[in-house]
Parts: C-alpha cells; sequence; structure tokens
C-alpha cells in the first residue's frame, strides 16, 4: 500500500472540502466520515487512550500495521458526530506512518486550510488539538515499548 506524503495527503483532503460548496456541506461531510469509521472495539476504550481535555468523550489508540514494519496505525471513537468525522480525518491523515512522520506532521497547516477554528467553537478546537496530541503521545508509548 502506498502511502501519500504528509503535503499531498493534507492537499487531498483541502481539495476534498474545497470542492464542497459551502460549510454546510462540509459540516455534513465530516458527519459522514465519523459514521463511516471502523467501530472501536470496547477493550481500547481506556483510561490511557482517554481524551481527557476535549469535552467529547474520545478515544485513540495506536497500533503497529502488521504489514508494515515500524508504520502505525490508529483506532478511535467519538460520542458527537463533528468530532468523530474531524477525528476520521485525523486518523486518515496519521495512520501508516512512522513515529517520526506522525510527531513532525503540520495538522495545524491542515486545519487552517479548512478553517476549522472559524466555524467550531474555542472548546472543540482546543480538544482536536488535545486528539492530536494523544494520537502522537499514543504512537511514541508504541513504539517505546517495542
Amino acid at each position: 500500500m502506498a502511502t501519500l506524503s504528509e503535503a499531498e495527503s493534507i492537499e487531498q483532503i483541502v481539495e476534498t472540502f474545497e470542492f464542497l460548496d459551502d460549510w454546510d456541506t462540509r459540516y455534513q461531510y465530516l458527519i459522514e466520515l465519523g459514521e463511516n469509521l471502523p467501530p472501536m472495539p470496547a477493550a481500547l476504550k481506556t483510561e490511557e487512550n482517554w481524551v481527557k481535555p476535549c469535552m467529547s468523550t474520545v478515544h485513540v489508540a495506536a497500533q503497529l500495521d502488521p504489514g508494515q514494519s515500524g508504520l502505525i496505525r490508529f483506532q478511535g471513537d467519538c460520542d458527537t458526530a463533528i468530532i468523530k468525522g474531524v477525528l476520521a480525518v485525523l486518523i486518515d491523515l496519521l495512520s501508516y506512518r512512522s513515529l517520526e512522520e506522525i510527531s513532525n506532521m503540520d495538522v495545524d497547516s491542515l486545519f487552517k486550510r479548512l478553517r476549522l477554528e472559524e466555524h467550531l467553537s474555542p472548546s472543540r478546537h482546543v480538544g482536536i488539538y488535545a486528539i492530536v496530541d494523544k494520537m502522537v503521545e499514543r504512537a511514541t508509548a508504541l513504539v517505546d515499548g517495542q
């Protein structure tokens, strides 16, 4: 499986959002992405995978991809539709990458280009960055635990 570069991945996400006419359509698209997120096993909804700073209940787990040495993939779940959609975007963007790639990913650039801060409340915006931090933390713990 060929993984797109960070720039290609971000560009692909931005192009998809720009194709959609307005924020209401983009909002609905995010909700649909969240609805299509594969279910997260209950066993992974642990304290260590819980994104505590997020107002929504969010869990994120990192696992090594068995088919690709050193690459990490993520699973996650959220109890609110819009944040679950953002989580789906982040899982797609950060999965199947090395710890170094995950740690160095410029998600701030993505969020600015999608103009999320203009359309989500400040508390949700803080929660989104907390999700990214948790993804990096879980990937680091996974690699350090090998």
